[in-house]
């Protein structure tokens, strides 16, 4: 088997191995096995290829088509032309097959079930990467750049994993990097060993070959310890989505915080077929109060994104201090709540009732003061736990607020922001609501019945209201949507009106059992307005029509409790748990407003809390399609450069021209297949090329015109100036090009032999920085 060969088994192999981080992903290996079956054939295509030998700018293209045949059998077998070669509707089907997989990633819990579209793209995404690995590294020799595609693939396997053994994939796939590597190493010292062997130098080991190789394999392991080790002995590092001490966007690795943006799919959640339970509650009274779940609150609003504020964390107090602004005038009750998470519930923040006052929970937690929340750390979720909440069941009267004072200043400033891209409609009809309000009281309670009641609102999660700042806009036009627009717009508008405002995100009272638990279903997901009222703290507000409960102390005629049809929103949904989780969707903080088309609220995350959507497979493959088209042409657009510099510089110093025309002529005559040689003379190499280039007429006295001037610059004590040389080079070029067969022109063009003076070059300052390195360190006994 020849060199060229072994490295392309070696890349697929390196493919392969970082891929297998993908497996915890999903259920059952049965699409590694399919991928590694097509990496083979993908790898077999083009070693075929380069035996041919086919030019090397169209190995990759042929690897392509072949893969692109073989999805289609595999994908698209109906729709394909004969079975085998894609047409429009296999096409069509592909993009369907890649959006439902989109989609299938962001709503199943880990391990997600193999369907079409994720298997779709596993696969393609393997070979995807696979096929940029074997260009760079053996269609072009750069094996090097080839871990870019590898890092890619295993850090989407790391993203989207909970992190239990991420250590072992990182292994497995740096194992399979320094074994490509390696591979392409030997095979580069074995050419040299033909090439350019020679007298070894002085005082080198016996066996020149297996020196480097060992002195490679040496720092490989090194290297792999180091970043292995590193990260344990580094201090902890803070910061992401809730601040420098906050949690993170990650999982948690290196001592960050683990959590993820909390907004994800509510519509979906409260869309599905299979509702499933994700809490059950045990309140320790025996009563079954009608409690709210909160999971964070968002209070940073910019007029499209309401997201958590940055903030400190700190260790779980033992006892929580008291809400911000709550006075000792408010009735209370203390609860304690035992709370179990179902085993497929994997969320970030802790749900709780709110406001907590102490928590009894187990794993790695940290407390956010101002939120009042917990969050995970180091890859810490609520999949399967157990945990005892005692909280506060505050009972205001319409008077205390009404009769609230005015909030500290430095609170109403931050939580009455309001962005100038807002649209003004928001602040016009908020004031129009309320117009004859007397106090912030008066003005929340008209906002939250109009919306509920007398608006002529109606409750629909499939309404689309669009996206960016005019989506709440939007929604107030429409009069249609979930709880996300009732919640955003009546939060926005009270910001408006100068009311202290946020949003929380959590559950809705979920469903009393026979046995005194309380089930809280996915269909419970819920987001509500919470405002600030000095005296009393925060304050859960109800616009959403049909959903949890009006506040008693919003209804100032006959207050009631009564509860809403709770069937209406899940009237036909099934309580049997399904054998898939299903994740919300993680909604891009940009699309996030009064409501964005896929908006939400922390709620039902059922997959560790979130994590890359398929979008970043949709960057992946983007980034991947413009690196194939890239990488191909990079010789061409090199030459070029390289040509242009050469015979269209303005350099000053007539010989520097002289010799830059020279090496043009040399470097295309060698793309032509006229190999230089530089033991001749340059009247010789003039004559050798004119000999098996073919040339003749005006070419050849081109030619010779250049060698001239270059004996010149070389031997002349007065050199002449000689003019027109880029022209008379570019004669010598089109002369070079007319005799050969349309096939070597375009592998002129297209894969210049002359592009590997590039190879050599860093191999040469490689070289010198060894050497350089080398006479730095003290001989052995010297020091």
């Amino acid at each position: 088997m020849s060199g060229r060969a072994r490295l392309a088994l070696c890349a697929a192999a390196a493919t392969l191995m970082a891929s297998s981080a993908l497996l915890p992903l999903v259920d059952g290996p049965a699409w590694l096995l399919l991928s590694a079956l097509l990496v083979a054939v993908q790898a077999g295509v083009g070693i075929a290829a380069r035996r041919i030998p086919l030019s090397r700018a169209l190995t990759p293209p042929a690897q392509l088509l072949v893969t692109l045949v073989l999805l289609t059998l595999v994908f698209a077998r109906a729709e394909a032309l004969g079975g085998l070669l894609p047409g429009p509707d296999a096409f069509l089907r592909f993009g369907a097959l890649f959006g439902q997989g989109a989609d299938d990633v962001s709503h199943y819990a880990i391990p997600a079930p193999l369907t079409d579209g994720i298997r779709l793209l596993l696969v393609g995404g393997v070979l995807l990467v696979h096929l940029l690995v074997d260009t760079l590294a053996v269609t072009f020799r750069r094996a090097a750049p080839a871990g870019l595609p590898l890092l890619a693939l295993y850090s989407v396997a790391a993203g989207l994993s909970d992190g239990a053994a991420d250590w072992l994939w990182f292994l497995v796939a740096a194992a399979g990097y320094l074994m490509l590597l390696l591979a392409e190493g030997r095979e580069r010292l074995a050419q040299w060993g033909r090439v350019f062997g020679g007298t070894p130098r002085a005082g080198a080991p016996a066996g020149g070959l297996t020196a480097p190789a060992r002195t490679g394999r040496r720092i490989g392991a090194v290297a792999l310890g180091v970043a292995l080790v590193v990260p344990l002995a580094l201090p902890t590092l803070h910061g992401g989505l809730l601040g420098e001490a906050g949690p993170g966007a990650g999982k948690g690795r290196g001592g960050t915080i683990s959590a993820v943006n909390p907004l994800v799919s509510l519509r979906d959640s409260l869309n599905v077929d299979d509702d499933r339970e994700v809490l059950s509650l045990r309140p320790s009274s025996g009563e079954v109060p009608d409690m709210y779940v909160r999971i964070v609150s968002l209070d940073d609003f910019d007029g499209t994104d309401w997201k958590p504020s940055q903030r400190r964390i700190a260790a779980v107090p033992g006892v929580f201090p008291a809400p911000a602004g709550l006075s000792d005038d408010v009735r209370r009750t203390t609860l304690r709540t035992v709370i179990t998470a179902a085993d497929w519930y994997a969320q970030d923040w802790l749900p709780m009732p709110y406001p907590p006052s102490g928590v009894r929970v187990d794993g790695n937690w940290r407390y956010e003061p101002v939120g009042m929340t917990l969050v995970g750390d180091h890859g810490q979720t609520t999949r399967g736990e157990t945990y005892q909440v005692t909280s506060l069941d505050l009972r205001p009267t319409a008077k205390q607020l009404a009769d609230a004072p005015k909030p500290p200043a430095a609170l109403e400033r931050e939580y009455t922001r309001v962005p100038s891209r807002l649209p003004d409609v928001v602040a016009r009809t908020a004031e129009q609501v309320t117009s004859g309000a007397r106090n912030h009281y008066e003005e929340a309670v008209r906002l939250q019945d109009w919306f509920s009641v007398d608006g002529g609102f109606r409750y629909d999660t499939e309404v689309q209201v669009g996206r960016g700042a005019d989506a709440i806009a939007n929604f107030l036009r429409k009069k249609e949507g979930f709880c996300v627009h009732f919640s955003f717009a009546m939060a926005a508008m009270a910001r408006t009106l100068g009311i202290p405002a946020r949003v929380a995100v959590g559950f809705a009272p979920g469903t009393p059992q026979g046995d005194g638990s309380v089930s809280v279903s996915l269909k419970d997901a819920h987001a509500w307005p919470e405002l600030y009222f000095q005296g009393v703290g925060w304050t859960r507000f109800e616009p959403t029509p049909t959903r949890g409960t009006t506040p008693a102390y919003t209804q100032q005629d006959t207050p009631s409790s009564a509860r809403p049809d709770q069937e209406l929103p899940s009237r036909g949904a099934s309580r049997e748990p399904s054998a898939a989780a299903t994740q919300g969707e993680t909604c891009a903080a940009q699309e996030n407003s009064g409501a964005c088309a896929d908006p939400s609220a922390a709620v039902a995350a059922p997959g560790g809390g979130g994590g890359p959507s398929g979008g970043l497979w949709a960057a992946l493959i983007v980034l991947g399609a413009l690196a194939l088209v890239v990488l191909p042409l990079s010789p061409m657009l090199w030459r070029t450069r390289v040509r242009a510099g050469r015979l269209d510089g303005h350099s000053p110093d007539p010989a520097g021209r002289t010799l830059a025309a020279w090496r043009e002529l040399t470097d295309s005559a060698w793309d032509h297949g006229v190999i230089p040689d530089d033991s001749l003379t340059p009247r010789g190499s003039a004559a050798r090329i004119v000999r098996l280039g073919r040339l003749d007429g005006e070419a050849e006295a081109a030619v010779h015109r250049v060698a001239a001037a270059l004996e010149q610059v070389l031997y002349a004590p007065e050199p002449r100036p000689a003019p027109d040389l880029a022209k008379d080079v570019r004669r010598a070029i089109a002369g070079l090009a007319a005799p050969v067969g349309r096939g070597s022109r375009l592998r002129a063009l297209f894969a210049p032999r002359s592009a590997r003076r590039v190879l050599w070059s860093a191999q040469d300052r490689w070289a010198a920085l060894r050497a350089r390195a080398a006479s730095l360190r003290p001989v052995r006994g010297e020091a």
